[in-house]
């Protein structure tokens, strides 16, 4: 790593997720260990082989008003309560437009709003569609209001990468902040895609937990037992800032974000490469960009989603690339569920935390773990990390092929 290059900060979080409506409540939730996973009440889900998710624990109708909330797709309601609680929490900086930039990605999109769109369009007729769908329905969409509310003028990008958008946005914000486009970057993903035909294709394809009867011991990484993924809802958002605006300033300081990795397998639209070479790549481009060395990461929280070989390929991969017997290894979507676009996002913040308060969030639902999978998983319980300059990496790999680790360092 270059000695003159560009350091950037984290300075603020915002979230809406399973477990909480903030950021407070979410990382009490995670070191307690609680799910969010639950059976869904819709009228629809007795049609569907699976009947549990984990939607938000907030509704946005709690916190944002009607009319305002009637303009949005439930994915950039999220985007913006997240976005408004991470702004707040860095005091509202005084930053030129020219200077402010947005990267806030999405998975899916507003997948919510084009399906009721159509049946609206089917069952009453075009005139009848609301002027605001394609507004809506665009993955941009997000980012897009995201940029209005804050008056960002620097750039305002949308990644889109599958279950690794919300990680691929905060690299991009990185990169924004270091080539010296912007001096504050508000950075995240966000996700709702809890709807009948997602849920139906996901079980088609045989990705979802189908433990109906125990929601909240469904989603079990690393555990022999587990047998699919849970679908999750929700946004995280971080703040990034240059440290020398930071400092300027007077912000208080989360973490470094020290550096990224990408990479694509260029294997299968759906599943891993077997070897995790893919993988590997991500994390050692993380560390290499970080000009940090292997033994200076002390926790992963892991993609780890749930799925038979999915959580074995990732395994091999962190134990290739760092020491195995040392690092600790979490996933907090055990708790979550998967947030897809967003959950790069919320893991992120889950990272931060891990090293700002010292503790690593335990994965629940670990009860007899796999043979194949040689990590130390944090279990149960939060688990202290060293003190000193230690770094963190949390790994988002999505359908497509898409790879990102991002490296966090403790200031």
């Amino acid at each position: 790593m270059s000695e003159d290059r560009v350091r950037v900060v984290v300075t603020a979080l915002g979230a809406t997720t399973p477990v909480g409506g903030d950021v407070a409540s979410t990382w009490s939730a995670l070191l307690a260990g609680r799910s969010g996973v639950r059976r869904l009440t819709d009228d629809w889900v007795d049609a569907l082989p699976v009947h549990i998710a984990a939607p938000v624990a907030v509704e946005p109708s709690e916190v944002m008003e009607r009319v305002e909330a009637r303009r949005l797709d439930r994915c950039e309601q999220f985007a913006l309560i997240a976005a408004r609680e991470a702004w707040r929490a860095a005091g509202a900086p005084d930053v030129p437009g020219e200077r402010l930039g947005v990267a806030v990605a999405t998975g899916i999109g507003g997948v919510l709003t084009l399906l009721n769109a159509y049946d609206t369009f089917k069952e009453k007729g075009w005139r009848r569609v609301s002027p605001h769908t394609i507004p809506a329905l665009m993955p941009n969409g997000p980012a897009g209001w995201v940029g209005l509310e804050f008056g960002a003028r620097a750039g305002v990008h949308a990644a889109v990468s599958a279950c690794a958008s919300g990680a691929e946005a905060i690299g991009v914000g990185l990169e924004m902040i270091r080539s010296g486009r912007a001096d504050v970057v508000i950075a995240g993903g966000t996700e709702a895609a809890i709807h009948p035909l997602n849920m139906s294709a996901f079980a088609t394809m045989m990705a979802l937990s189908r433990r109906n009867d125990e929601p909240e011991r469904a989603s079990r990484p690393f555990d022999k037992g587990r047998d699919g993924f849970v679908l999750g809802e929700g946004a995280g958002i971080v703040v990034l800032e240059s440290a020398e605006h930071a400092r300027a300033r007077g912000a208080s300081v989360y973490a470094e974000v020290a550096g990224v990795g990408y990479s694509a397998d260029a294997h299968h639209i759906a599943q891993p490469d077997p070897s995790g070479a893919g993988q590997e790549a991500a994390m050692r481009r993380a560390l290499a960009d970080a000009g940090a060395d292997p033994a200076e990461v002390a926790h992963v929280n892991a993609h780890a989603t749930s799925t038979p070989q999915g959580d074995v390929v990732e395994a091999i991969a962190v134990r290739n690339v760092l020491n195995g017997d040392t690092v600790t290894v979490s996933s907090t979507k055990s708790m979550t569920g998967h947030l897809l676009g967003g959950a790069g996002a919320v893991e992120s913040i889950a990272v931060i935390l891990a090293l700002h308060d010292g503790k690593a969030p335990p994965t629940i639902n670990v009860e007899n773990p796999d043979d194949e999978i040689e990590v130390d998983i944090v279990r149960d319980e939060p688990r202290r990390l060293p003190d000193g300059d230690i770094c963190a990496l949390n790994n988002s790999f999505g359908f497509g092929g898409h790879n990102v680790s991002l490296l966090f360092r403790r200031t």
